[in-house]
């Protein structure tokens, strides 16, 4: 029987989790990884040595690496001292250094993945730098992905900066070939929408047959995403790509603890809105479930939870 094939597209955290849940069932993975980067470690690689961002890639790589531990816990390594290698992670520095030896971002990345015994494929959204862009809502513009939440400013675009960066054809031939289009989770303007802003990608995912899902976060997030409903991060990807984007929407059903609410709510984010009415206008299936994992301090998605729902829609 043919594996699914499925596509995750997005960055940060989020999608490294739902990708170490996915790594567990018998299905062919894409990963589609935000380069937009420009903080940290990542943005001082790209700087000096004009490539595209090496983080989220990291990330995604460990995340479906099927290695020891230890050597998840090597690629992961931050150091904390030496002049130059302060606050650089050795994934970092490999990833930067095989694709000096290779010559382009996207074969190092094949490369590491071959090292790390990667489950499925990683994709970076392009080949090369790219600098993302926000108009806010105040008619400002805020250069750089990390500048853009510490604007404290509603978004009301973001766009990139070369506007017409070529997407890979494996990129492209990944989702033709896909079953299920997965965006999310992850940073909605910083994360999500880069990628769909590469040419071509949101014209094959508009074009696919696939089921097409949004993993809607369950906390917005402070200077992206303040106030915002369940519908709100939908419409904000409509306004960018289109309407026929998505089918549906997987959002958490599950009531947050007393505790982890006032701790999110020091740091200026809260419960997501579930607003069924407002996800029902713009035609979605809306799929609920308790997908909460409680990780020490921090509420993440179930990955298994999470990737069973998932499956389930195929």
């Amino acid at each position: 029987m043919k594996k699914a094939n499925i596509v995750v597209i997005g960055g940060g955290t989020g999608l490294s989790v739902l990708l170490k849940g996915l790594k567990t069932f018998p299905v062919d993975i894409t990963a589609i990884v935000t380069v937009a980067d420009d903080g940290g470690s990542s943005g001082r690689l790209r700087k000096e040595l004009r490539i595209p961002p090496p983080g989220d890639v990291r990330n995604v790589l460990v995340a479906l690496a099927e290695v020891e531990p230890l050597v998840e816990e090597l690629f992961q390594h931050r150091f904390e001292n030496g002049n130059g290698l302060s606050g650089h992670s050795l994934g970092n520095l490999l990833l930067a250094g095989m694709t000096s030896i290779t010559g382009d971002f996207a074969r190092g990345v094949q490369e590491i993945s071959r090292v790390l015994n990667v489950k499925g494929k990683v994709l970076p959204a392009a080949n090369e730098e790219i600098i993302l862009h926000a108009e806010l809502e105040d008619g400002t513009f805020v250069e750089g992905e990390s500048n853009i939440p510490l604007a404290g400013k509603k978004v009301k675009r973001v766009f990139l900066e070369p506007n017409n960066p070529e997407p890979l054809q494996e990129t492209l031939i990944a989702l033709e070939k896909a079953d299920l289009i997965v965006l999310g989770p992850g940073s909605l303007y910083t994360s999500i929408i880069p990628n769909l802003l590469v040419p071509g990608i949101a014209d094959v995912i508009m074009k696919s047959t696939a089921t097409k899902v949004y993993i809607c976060n369950v906390m917005t997030q402070p200077g992206e995403t303040d106030e915002f409903k369940a519908s709100d991060h939908v419409q904000a990807i409509y306004e960018h790509i289109g309407e026929n984007i998505i089918h549906s929407i997987l959002v958490n059903g599950q009531n947050i603890p007393f505790s982890y609410a006032q701790r999110y709510a020091g740091q200026g984010a809260k419960q997501v809105e579930v607003d069924y009415d407002g996800l029902q206008k713009l035609g979605l299936d809306i799929i609920s479930d308790d997908l909460l994992y409680f990780d020490n301090y921090l509420l993440r998605h179930d990955a298994i939870k999470l990737s069973q729902r998932l499956l389930s829609m195929l």
